[in-house]
Order: C-alpha cells, then sequence, then structure tokens
C-alpha cells in the first residue's frame, strides 16, 4: 500500500486534506496554526486505490528545544516511512520564505514529491497561485481544495505512478459485536439449543468453564451467529492511554515503542490529536493510541481542546484495553475517578498505572491510599488491576502489559447456556428474590448473549420489580463463581413469557 505524507508550513489545509482523504474526521482542524503537533497515520483512499496516509505537524524553521522544533524533527522522522511527499503550499496567502526553505530542503531528500496548492477553490486565485507555484522547483503543481474535494481527480492522475500492489484488506475498526433485537431476545427464552459458546468460531473455547456442551450448538429460532476478534497475531489489540494532562501517556507510549513517537515535555496538553501506532509485544499485534489529557468540562474553553477532548472519548470507545494513567504524587483525583468510571460504562477493560511510582518515597502509605479510594470510589467493579510504573524509567511497563493481557481474556470469557440455568436455579434457592404483591417474582431463563464485556441476559417475571440490590447480587455472584473479576458485567433484565398465556 502506497504510504502518502502530508507536509507544509502550519495552516495550509494537511489535516484537512488528510481528512479528506481518509473519508473521516480523524485530525482536528481549525484555523489556528499549530493545531497538529504528532504525526499521525491512517488508511484512506482516493477513487479506486488505497493509501496509507500520514499527517504531520506544519513545518517551522526552528532547530532548539522549542515545541516548533520538536514538531519539525517529528515531521521528519514521518517522512522516513513514506512513499510520496505532498508538499502542501496556500493558494490564498500565496508563497513566503518559509515555503520556499522548505521546498529546497524537501529537493535533497530521496523521495519524490508532489507539490500542491490548497485553497484553490475560486478561478481568480487558481491561475495565479499554480504560476506562482512553479518557482519552487518542483515541477507541475497541482491546484486543489481540499475543503471543498476539488483537484482530488488530478492528484489521483499524478499519484498513479506511484502506486504499489494493493495489500489485502485490514480487519474493520470497529469490533463487530453483534446487536440483539427485541424479537431475537424473545426468541432465545428458554432455547435448550442456543448456546453463545458454541456460536463462538474462531478457536479460543471458553475461558475458565470448560468448552460448552450443547445440543448441536444451532442458534435458537434464527438467531445469528457472532465471531468476536481473540488475542490472534493477525488482528491488533486495541489499546488507548488516557489520564489528565501531563500524567505521562506520551513517554509511556515512546516507552513501549522504544523510538521518541510522539512530542513529550514538561509542558501539559502538548497531545491533541489522538495518535495510532501498530506494535508488536511478545508475538502480539497491538495498536496504542496515545491521547489528549481530560480535563473538568468547567475547565475547557477553547475549542480546540473541546475537539481534543471528543477525540480522546472516541478514542475510548473504540478501545478494547484502556490504560488511565494516574500521577503517583496525586493519585486518583476526581478527575481521574470520572475518568474511570467513563471507561466502566463504556464496558472497557480498566488497567490503572500509577505512573512516576520512582518518585514516591514512602510507597507502602501511598498503597494504602490508592487501595483505599478504590475501594470506596469504584466498588461496582472489585479488584480492578492497578500497576506501578515509571515511564520515563521504563519500569514495570511488561507487568502493565501482561495485567492487560489478562483482563482481556476474562473480557472474552464464555459461560455455557446450561451451566448459567443451573447456577441461576442455586442462587435463587438460596437467595430468592423479593415477593410482589405476595407472590414470587421468577428468574426463569438465562444466558450469556454477548462478550467484552460479559453479557447476560435474564427473563423475569416482573423485571421492572426487580430491586436493584438483587441485580448486583447475581452480577457480584458471577463475578465470584465464573472468575469474572476485574472487568464490567452487563446484566439485561428481560419480561418472561407467561407459561399459561394462549
Amino acid at each position: 500500500m502506497l504510504s502518502l505524507a502530508i507536509v507544509g508550513r502550519p495552516n495550509v489545509g494537511k489535516s484537512t486534506l488528510f481528512n479528506r482523504l481518509t473519508g473521516k474526521q480523524l485530525a482536528l482542524v481549525d484555523d489556528t496554526p499549530g493545531v497538529t503537533r504528532d504525526w499521525r497515520e491512517a488508511e484512506g483512499r482516493i477513487l479506486d486505490q488505497k493509501l496509507r496516509l500520514i499527517d504531520t505537524a506544519g513545518l517551522e524553521e526552528r532547530f532548539d528545544e522549542s515545541m516548533e522544533a520538536r514538531m519539525r524533527r517529528q515531521t521528519e522522522l514521518a517522512l522516513g516511512y513514506a512513499d510520496v511527499v505532498l508538499f502542501v503550499v496556500d493558494g490564498r496567502a500565496g508563497l513566503t520564505p518559509l515555503d520556499e526553505h522548505f521546498a529546497k530542503w524537501l529537493r535533497k531528500q530521496k523521495k519524490p514529491v508532489l507539490l500542491v496548492v490548497n485553497k484553490c477553490e475560486q478561478e481568480k486565485i487558481l491561475d495565479q497561485a499554480r504560476a506562482e507555484a512553479y518557482g519552487l522547483g518542483l515541477g507541475d503543481p497541482i491546484a486543489m481544495s481540499a475543503a471543498h474535494g476539488h483537484g482530488v481527480d488530478e492528484l489521483y492522475e499524478r499519484l498513479m505512478p506511484y502506486f504499489k500492489e494493493i495489500e489485502a484488506d485490514i480487519a474493520a475498526e470497529e469490533d463487530g459485536q453483534k446487536f440483539w433485537s427485541d424479537e431475537e431476545l424473545d426468541q432465545l427464552e428458554g432455547s435448550a439449543e442456543f448456546d453463545f459458546a458454541a456460536e463462538e468460531t474462531t478457536g479460543e473455547g471458553a475461558e475458565g468453564d470448560g468448552t460448552a456442551e450443547t445440543e448441536g450448538g444451532a442458534a435458537a429460532k434464527g438467531a445469528r451467529a457472532h465471531t468476536p476478534d481473540q488475542p490472534a497475531a493477525d488482528k491488533p489489540i486495541r489499546i488507548a492511554l488516557v489520564g489528565r494532562p501531563n500524567a505521562g501517556k506520551s513517554t509511556l507510549m515512546n516507552a513501549l515503542l522504544q523510538e521518541d513517537r510522539v512530542i513529550t515535555g514538561p509542558e501539559a496538553g502538548l497531545t491533541r490529536d489522538s495518535i495510532a501506532v501498530d506494535w508488536m509485544w511478545k508475538d502480539q499485534k497491538f495498536r496504542l493510541v496515545d491521547t489528549a489529557g481530560l480535563r473538568r468540562k468547567s475547565k475547557i474553553t477553547h475549542k480546540l481542546e473541546k475537539m481534543a477532548t471528543d477525540d480522546t472519548l472516541r478514542a475510548i470507545r473504540l478501545s478494547q484495553i484502556v490504560f488511565l494513567l494516574i500521577d503517583a504524587q496525586s493519585p486518583l483525583e476526581k478527575q481521574d475517578l470520572q475518568i474511570a468510571d467513563l471507561v466502566i460504562r463504556e464496558g472497557r477493560i480498566l488497567i490503572i498505572a500509577i505512573n512516576k511510582w520512582d518518585t514516591v518515597t514512602d510507597k507502602v502509605a501511598k498503597m494504602t491510599e490508592i487501595k483505599h479510594i478504590l475501594a470506596e470510589s469504584l466498588a461496582q467493579i472489585p479488584d480492578i488491576p492497578f500497576v506501578t510504573c515509571s515511564a520515563l524509567r521504563e519500569q514495570n511497563l511488561d507487568a502493565l502489559m501482561q495485567a492487560g493481557i489478562d483482563a482481556y481474556k476474562i473480557w472474552n470469557k464464555r459461560v455455557s447456556t446450561w451451566k448459567i440455568n443451573r447456577w441461576l436455579d442455586m442462587k435463587t434457592s438460596q437467595y430468592p428474590p423479593p415477593l410482589v404483591g405476595g407472590r414470587p417474582n421468577r428468574l426463569r431463563y438465562m444466558s450469556q448473549i454477548n462478550t467484552r464485556p460479559p453479557t447476560f441476559a435474564v427473563w423475569v417475571s416482573k423485571p421492572d420489580d426487580l430491586p436493584a440490590t438483587y441485580k448486583r447480587y447475581l452480577i457480584n455472584a458471577l463475578r465470584e463463581d465464573y472468575g469474572l473479576q476485574s472487568v464490567p458485567i452487563r446484566l439485561l433484565l428481560r419480561k418472561s413469557k407467561n407459561p399459561y398465556a394462549t
């Protein structure tokens, strides 16, 4: 697949072109110069051809340790991964000395360069801008308007000589989870044949309780099979690094990758876009996503920070494992707990990484404090995994990754229907649900209907009258009896059919 790097000075429309070719609003776009700071990759398409696109930070002529110099070094690093470079200039503003400087620099690189004159949606701009762009010595310029989609066909024609043989399709971004309709769920009640474990065909087998024993494993009355992705070498597990600003997310990403992939520094809020990088650890593919720091909504006043926050929330929803980075000097503040609660409500795996542990003097006291806060504030999931580490010193990072893998296996656990119904009979006998109007509120049938997170449906005579305390009783018993600690569990209550109805 052809790799295409988009470069140019700040605010010439690089991220707009990136979004146009990916077909998604992946990169933040704003009139403010310097919105993009790290380079990011994504798959895109131009007409019938696939591309791997690299969006880069704006080029600045700085060579010190300033933010602009660090952004420039990131762009230079990105060029090493590109087959072709798109050098973008602003047709409205005209050429600047900075454009001429970097055109001279690009001519010395051993990469083919295509010159794009952007923002040429008006005819009176187009002719003058193209004529002026010839002076850069980069060949015939391509007149475009990335915002309006003009000039894409000309770009396609100019890229044709560089296209390589297209690779096999990469797996879809979404999990592919099955979403049950009410009709499908109603069809499952009482079915002796349906078993979600038997629907799984990826070969991992039921975790913890053996292979499911079913009568043929057929879906009840036409319910569709679902095959979730499992830990396998051919499909990456998605990990999002989230937390408050300056918690060390970018430093952790660089430490795991063993390269300076994203910009780091003492300034809070360096990361704006969510940066995804494919990576291999112990023969398993991962996709690491570094995200912008999350602050309280009341403190978010700038449009750019709101866009970055929305991007982070999207990264959480699309992830499978979330590493919540906590500063060991001020662990689990209110904002940390709100982020953790969001991750749990989304059904994602939550691993708490207590970063900067090397700076803690009284480690025993700090550990006691952290355990107490977790027990009090995140009681909905007992035994949430937490790992002490130092991203800067690269300490305990393997333990962090292993905690994620262990929780991922639990997140994919399946329990066979016949076992769960025996279990339900035993639990309701030991602790019956409260009577409703002097009559028993029967729990007639139960089945696991999904994984990731483990999701169970229970058919109840009067679901609206089953107390939340009884629901928690069932969830806690599921955790204890089937080894589902440390991950969210969803329990859906369904109205049971009247066996005497005609």
